[in-house]
């Protein structure tokens, strides 16, 4: 049986860490490798980075914030926002990264993640998708939840994996920053489709939401951020939760 991770998700604007709910009203809180040190020093396994405006500007800019938290932190780094080019994958990575989450990109030009696998390898591309409910259904937006596609989830998803990511990161845009709960049914949905590990995101504000989450097979990695920037639970305590549910992890 392999550990699940807990990740902590770190997004950023004009370099200052933000959080917002729905991806929309953001709220400045402060230094990303504050908050990224800090995590370290608690036991997080790994780290997630996302510029979230990069898309939008047409830019790639965490280069210098990987870079200086490279030489503090000892844990898995993934980079995420702008990465639209082979040049952006190669520059995340010489700065310290070991994984890239691509999205936008990955739905205009599905190619560049064929390309990215086979140049860098499967397992530091990570396809990030950002889910919306559409009726029944769910559809990908690019973009940090701005722009729909069109795609539904489940087999974007499917593609992502034929196209050679090493890794699904799920974000839920209705559940990002309430507080209010992981979107189980989606994560449900993604779980049993896919065979690559699965990262899931958005909604978790209180232990009982990781035991939620805990329930459900085949979940490699639970990122939080709103629990961690604003001290609802520490680290261990949701660790603690996360063996509770049954689940390895790494201590």
């Amino acid at each position: 049986m392999s550990k699940t991770r807990l990740s902590a998700r770190i997004d950023i604007k004009n370099e200052y860490v933000i959080k917002s709910i729905q991806f929309d009203g953001l709220r400045k809180l402060g230094d990303p490798n504050t908050f990224a040190k800090r995590y370290y020093q608690q036991g997080i396994d790994e780290i997630i980075f996302m510029d979230a405006v990069a898309s939008l500007y047409d830019r790639n800019s965490l280069s210098k914030i990987i870079d200086q938290a490279c030489q503090e932190i000892f844990v898995p780094i993934t980079v995420g926002g702008g990465i639209r080019t082979i040049t952006d994958i190669q520059g995340a990575l010489d700065a310290g990264a070991d994984k890239v989450a691509i999205n936008t990109q990955a739905i205009k030009t599905p190619h560049f993640i064929e390309e990215g696998a086979q140049i860098f390898g499967c397992q530091c591309l990570v396809g990030s998708i950002e889910a919306k409910k559409k009726g029944n259904k769910w559809e990908a937006y690019i973009d940090n939840g701005r722009e729909e596609t069109g795609l539904d989830v489940v087999d974007w998803a499917q593609q992502l994996e034929s196209l050679g990511v090493g890794e699904i990161l799920l974000t839920s845009v209705d559940k990002e920053g309430t507080r209010q709960g992981f979107d189980i049914e989606l994560i449900n949905e993604i779980a049993h489709k896919i065979s690559v590990p699965l990262t899931v995101a958005g909604g978790a504000g209180t232990l009982w939401h990781i035991d939620e989450v805990c329930a459900i097979p085949k979940i490699d990695a639970i990122s939080v951020a709103s629990m961690l920037h604003y001290g609802i639970e520490s680290i261990k305590t949701i660790k603690e939760r996360m063996v509770k549910g049954g689940h390895r992890v790494r201590t």
